[in-house]
């Protein structure tokens, strides 16, 4: 017998009953997405962050090197509401992957699954990088990530069925212990309910919310533009009219608003990491709301 024939049988017979690959590609826009996946998917699914916790959201180059990893994706996760209109369609139609594409089941959006605040009245480019679809960070409160996570979880089902009962399995350990941390950080936050707070970007409502945090004034007098002295001499009067224990910033972005307010109103500096991986504490998603919280109360003191 031809001992080449005899290899090529054996390796036809290895290769043909071999379970197919179930690995999923993922390309996540944001951490916060890449962590979840992680979570939710183990080592089912393989994760690609296209940004990092130093990055402005709002203001990512579609490189090629994005275009690239979402070529060969089987599903993006996305926030949505806009918040990566400036580059990720542009990344979606050069990549020219039909399995990714708005509506297909590789594309998936986060802000939909949840109650959007700040949804504008008018829409109006004058009044700086305004969402209609309401404030895209619906990171900062993990009740949202509540919300989203059974959702994702069923469309990696969808996407890989013979993997759905670890899928599902790994939903539910995953949100029985999600549930037993929001109790656990809103007894420890409890003291932070009604602590009025300046915000650098209007970044937090969902987290002022959850928290009952209470925004007295914000750094920029329209969501992205940067302020002026005469603006933040108007925020220190309205300051001393309504004092404020600290002034809140996520940890991209620059500290020189946050720092001149801080030192003239006698405010505390809080500088949040805002996503997974924003600073050397928040490297998962539990821990990103236990630094979170941690940082509050330091400021609150």
């Amino acid at each position: 017998m031809n001992i080449r024939w005899l290899v090529a049988m054996l390796l036809a017979c290895v290769v043909s009953s071999s379970p197919a690959r179930a690995d999923l590609n993922v390309f996540a826009t944001v951490p916060e997405w890449g962590a979840l996946a992680g979570e939710l998917g183990g080592d089912k699914v393989r994760v690609y962050t296209a940004t990092n916790a130093l990055q402005d959201p709002h203001h990512v180059e579609a490189k090629p090197s994005l275009i690239a990893r979402a070529r060969s994706a089987d599903l993006i996760i996305a926030t949505g509401a806009e918040l990566e209109i400036g580059w990720l369609p542009l990344v979606v139609q050069q990549a020219g992957n039909p399995k990714v594409r708005a509506g297909q089941p590789g594309y998936f959006e986060a802000a939909p699954l949840v109650p959007m605040l700040e949804r504008p009245t008018r829409l109006d480019r004058a009044e700086g990088d305004v969402h209609p679809f309401g404030n895209p960070h619906i990171q900062t409160d993990p009740r949202n990530i509540a919300r989203v996570a059974g959702a994702l979880s069923l469309r990696f089902a969808e996407l890989d069925a013979p993997n759905a009962a670890y899928y599902q399995a790994r939903y539910k350990a995953f949100d029985d212990a999600w549930r037993a941390n929001i109790a656990r950080w809103e007894k420890q936050a409890a003291p932070l309910r009604g602590v009025p707070v300046v915000v650098q970007h209007k970044g937090f409502p969902y987290l002022s919310a959850w928290l009952g945090l209470r925004e007295v004034a914000t750094l920029e007098p329209k969501p992205g533009v940067e302020p002026t002295v005469a603006y933040m001499s108007e925020v220190l009067a309205t300051l001393k009219q309504q004092p404020a224990k600290m002034v809140i910033r996520a940890a991209y972005q620059s500290d020189r608003a946050s720092r001149w307010i801080a030192e003239r109103a006698n405010l505390a500096m809080v500088v949040l990491p805002f996503t997974v991986g924003g600073d050397a504490q928040a490297t998962t998603l539990t821990a990103l709301y236990d630094d979170t919280i941690a940082q509050l109360l330091k400021g609150a003191q």
